[in-house]
């Protein structure tokens, strides 16, 4: 396959892709939109925004700005009342968040329990813990994740989009983000089902601060250049970023025990593609992901519009686009 016959391809069989971006060996070597998308559109890129969060709490270690992940939750919360009868809550440490390991009462998601609420972080604290204890089962939430970005608000000082442009967006060269805010149920719908292209916008609570499980909007080529900041170990153009220790623990892989994740094990919310490999990514709904290959010193982002049942993304990265530039090296460029 070709570029003209990749790009039909897309077209034709993966209709849903807005832009694709491939760095290789630190340099851009294929970049193309569809759906009327221009380069620097964003999209709602869903799930993808948890690793972005993975990335600012390792700025936040980094700089001891979050002494370590393995703090309790509540100590950032001194002023939560926990609810009668609850006792796990007082357990649970930031690595459990980072992890999907941490405990919750229910199951699923409480989208509208914490979404209506006045405050999303003391909504989702309401959540945590249970009568099972620490079980240090993988349990994949997103809505509850919330309780990271509160974290990161209590030990900064900062919101999640004045925290991102300071220490991660702008050292990278990508655009200054916004909150965004919806003033109803169906605008928040209609910001996740939206086909238009967005700005550079991270959803937010009426607190200002950003939904850390979804709600980031990006564009192909920005995911790319996260991906090239964890492929070079947290360096960016000669300087340091992110350190190479964080990026180590955050793609090591940890087993994920359940039949409903294709085998991937996982990390500090990035998913472990083939941990004999060294290969993984960022994967949110709809087939949005950030895909990570250290072997081949390559970086592939995906951004897509919403549908629904998007599951092989990854495998078109891999079967389809990769083995596209590795047969075609001189005519994708």
């Amino acid at each position: 396959m070709n570029k003209n016959e990749l790009i039909d391809y897309v077209r034709e069989k993966e209709p849903n892709i807005c832009q694709i971006c491939v760095r290789k060996d630190g340099k851009e070597l294929f970049s193309q939109e569809w759906n009327g998308y221009k380069k620097t559109d964003c999209t709602h890129v869903m799930s993808v925004t948890k690793s972005i969060v993975s990335l600012l709490v390792g700025i936040a270690v980094d700089r001891k700005m979050i002494r370590s992940i393995d703090e309790k939750v509540l100590s950032y919360f001194p002023d939560y009342t926990v609810k009668r009868g609850e006792k796990t809550i007082y357990d649970v440490t930031i690595r459990h968040l980072l992890t999907m390991r941490a405990p919750y009462k229910g199951k699923g998601d409480p989208w509208s329990k914490v979404c209506s609420s006045e405050n999303w972080t003391t909504a989702s604290l309401d959540f945590l813990g249970g009568r099972k204890g620490i079980t240090d089962e993988f349990d994949y939430r997103t809505v509850c994740l919330h309780i990271l970005s509160g974290i990161l608000y209590r030990a900064t000082g900062m919101n999640t989009v004045d925290f991102a442009n300071q220490y991660l967006f702008s050292p990278l060269g990508i655009a200054k983000y916004q909150n965004y805010y919806a003033k109803s149920a169906e605008e928040h719908r209609e910001f996740t089902l939206s086909k238009a292209p967005k700005g550079h916008i991270w959803f937010a609570d009426r607190d200002g601060l950003g939904t850390p499980g979804y709600g980031l909007c990006m564009s192909a080529a920005d995911m790319a250049k996260i991906g090239q900041l964890c492929l070079d170990q947290g360096i960016w153009e000669g300087k340091r970023i992110l350190s190479a220790e964080w990026i180590r623990d955050m793609t090591s892989p940890r087993t994920v025990e359940s039949n409903h994740f294709r085998g991937m094990q996982y990390g500090f919310l990035w998913w472990i593609i083939h941990p004999e490999r060294k290969i993984y990514a960022a994967i949110g709904n709809s087939g949005n992901v950030i895909y990570v290959a250290p072997e081949e010193n390559i970086v592939a982002s995906v951004s897509s519009y919403f549908k629904p049942t998007v599951f092989d993304r990854v495998d078109f990265i891999e079967d389809i686009l990769l083995q596209t530039i590795r047969e075609d090296k001189h005519g994708i460029e």
